[in-house]
């Protein structure tokens, strides 16, 4: 049902913002992670390193079925070659572009110029570019090729109902992949004692804040021998982290309390419940508390309230919502008719 009080913005109109934001974001994501793990992998935890890609976005099941093997060679193939996945960069590149297509009179037309000439670069990656310094080159390009995006559309899409949804999609896209990764990351880095270890797992650190677009903010305000400790906070709490889990739970917060005020939208009332809800959860308890009773059964919590917020948005404003499963490996791409 459309609660647009707006006729200019359909239901469709807003669900195709959302899903592009959100398709676009798990780009850049993918990116990130591959670069930093080439870039950190450590000499006999090769396999260990590219298998957590797999694990981060909970596509176990997936790999296996694809007949794919726990090594670089195809875990690199999955995200950056296979269309079948629906998680590969090209697959969310090819999602994010249909939605573009039905959204065209909302777009400027650098917007649409832009994200097409993104679709083709992507669309024409091959094996020999996932090697070597060449995967680097093409990662950076990915990266720039969703900041442009980012940035075109900052400039030129009109600031209506329609840029609060796309917002939305960013955001909750965001929230779910820095929680994702700090999980996957911090149950594999936990201290062992040893100081040769010690050191192996500080440059992991190291990369994860990359993975984040986090690591020379994060050296600004950190001491000089930084715990893990402080890194989780950085990624859950930190107010001005662009990535940071409680940034981007404020910002979704900040628009769902705008379409209520300023477009009359009350039916947005449980979705900005359940944000103001895992606002609380994100601030509540001491971080030394968390981490000491569980920190992957927290953030866990934090991803299961992330998709119910996922959900309450989509129920309301989108023609058809069909939640996808909390693991998200399998997105329902929007198909919207023209």
């Amino acid at each position: 049902m459309n609660h647009m009080r707006d006729p200019g913005l359909l239901a469709r109109d807003a669900e195709g913002l959302f899903w592009m934001a959100r398709y676009l974001e798990r780009v850049e994501n993918i990116a990130r992670l591959i670069d930093v793990t080439q870039s950190f992998e450590s000499p006999g935890f090769e396999t260990e390193a590219w298998y957590g890609l797999i694990r981060i976005n909970a596509d176990e099941a997936n790999f296996r079925e694809r007949g794919f093997s726990a090594d670089a060679v195809h875990v690199k193939r999955f995200y950056l070659l296979d269309k079948g996945n629906s998680t590969s960069i090209p697959a969310c590149l090819e999602g994010a572009r249909t939605n573009a297509r039905t959204l065209r009179p909302l777009m400027s037309t650098e917007m649409w110029r832009q994200i097409n000439m993104f679709h083709r670069f992507v669309s024409r990656i091959t094996p020999e570019n996932l090697e070597g310094d060449a995967l680097s080159r093409l990662c950076t390009k990915i990266k720039e090729g969703v900041q442009a995006h980012t940035g075109i559309t900052q400039g030129t899409l009109h600031r209506d109902q329609g840029w609060y949804f796309y917002e939305l999609g960013r955001y909750i896209e965001r929230a779910d992949q820095t929680t994702r990764m700090l999980d996957i990351k911090y149950t594999a880095l936990l201290p062992r004692g040893k100081e040769e270890k010690r050191v192996a797992e500080l440059t992991q650190w190291n990369a994860i804040l990359r993975a984040a677009a986090g690591y020379h903010a994060f050296k600004r305000q950190a001491r000089a021998q930084f715990a893990p400790e402080d890194v989780v906070h950085f990624l859950l709490r930190d107010p001005s982290s662009p990535r940071s889990a409680l940034l981007c739970i404020r910002r979704i917060e900040s628009h769902l309390d705008d379409l209520r005020r300023y477009y009359g939208l009350s039916t947005v009332a449980e979705a900005l419940e359940l944000s103001e809800m895992l606002r609380e959860l994100i601030l509540e308890k001491p971080l030394g508390h968390i981490l000491a009773t569980g920190l992957h059964e927290y953030l866990d919590l934090i991803q299961i309230h992330l998709h119910e917020l996922a959900g309450a948005v989509g129920r309301v404003f989108f023609r058809d919502w069909r939640p996808a499963p909390i693991s998200a490996q399998k997105q329902v791409q929007t198909q919207v008719s023209a």
